[in-house]
């Protein structure tokens, strides 16, 4: 069933990669998912390395990531029983990387430096906003949309004002620029830095190597800022004056899985980031 105007190929795109990011944007599902990396683990195992989390949170954690084919149960004996990557879970991983590239290009610098495991969250918690692919689809690819055309395309059956909301945030978390009311909106050198990442989110999502990322249709290639526009949303920031290359799952910066892990166990993480994106 058709979710948007776009044509159908784009439409299931635009499907595959919001339902890739309800899979692992739940509190706490990147970290588990990071603490399983290497053997199998039992429960108890798995559960000294999420620690914060109390039993009766863990296990249900663990299986929705089952039921959603990034974990597997093996039952080795009634008393024997270990957690670890499906091949789909262990392929997500390289995009984790990705993902830190983009946060550490484009979101605001913290007065401490945050470890990476918080700078993806943060950043899914952006990408997984209501209507926000979407949205991010369309100005990608047409440049420049009034709110009343982006209505039209992104939800069709809806009353066209009810697009603002949603562009109102993404606008508030720097992903999306506008000269004010009643004017054109566009993407930010931000939301036009996420092709690596969303291009990478949609070959996975089909079962295509990470590389395949810079062949994507639309978020293959970024397109230059034009340069005159100001930072509406964000006027403290300067906008950089070229955007990153595209970065793969194959060109991703030299580090291991325990380097995202790290910090997530010596102390309770923070609590989810407040409505208007994580301006540092």
């Amino acid at each position: 069933m058709a979710i948007t105007a776009l044509p159908p190929d784009t439409d299931a795109d635009i499907a595959r990669v919001t339902e890739a990011l309800a899979m692992i944007t739940p509190r706490w599902n990147v970290r588990i998912l990071l603490a399983l990396s290497g053997p199998p683990l039992r429960y108890t195992e798995l559960a000294a390395k999420v620690s914060w989390l109390q039993n009766g949170q863990l296990h249900p954690k663990i299986k929705a990531l089952c039921d959603a084919g990034l974990v597997e149960r093996t039952e080795h004996t009634a008393r024997h029983v270990t957690y670890g990557h499906t091949e789909r879970g262990a392929a997500l991983l390289p995009i984790l990387p990705v993902i830190v590239t983009w946060a550490e290009e484009h979101l605001e610098t913290a007065d401490h430096p945050l470890p990476a495991i918080e700078q993806i969250e943060d950043s899914l918690t952006l990408l997984t906003r209501r209507h926000a692919a979407a949205i991010l689809w369309v100005l990608k690819s047409r440049e420049e949309v009034s709110g009343r055309a982006l209505a039209r395309i992104v939800m069709p059956s809806s009353d066209w004002t009810n697009v603002y909301p949603p562009l109102r945030q993404l606008v508030a978390d720097g992903l999306v620029d506008t000269e004010g009311i009643g004017r054109p909106y566009w993407l930010s050198a931000a939301g036009d830095g996420l092709g690596p990442v969303l291009g990478a989110l949609s070959a996975w999502s089909v079962g295509q190597p990470l590389n395949q990322a810079a062949q994507h249709p639309v978020w293959g290639h970024p397109r230059a800022m034009p340069s005159a526009r100001p930072w509406v949303s964000s006027q403290s920031r300067p906008a950089p004056s070229t955007l990153p290359p595209d970065r793969t799952g194959e060109s991703s910066p030299a580090w291991h899985n325990r380097d995202l892990f790290s910090h997530a166990t010596t102390a309770r993480p923070k609590a989810a980031i407040q409505a208007g994106g994580p301006r540092r």
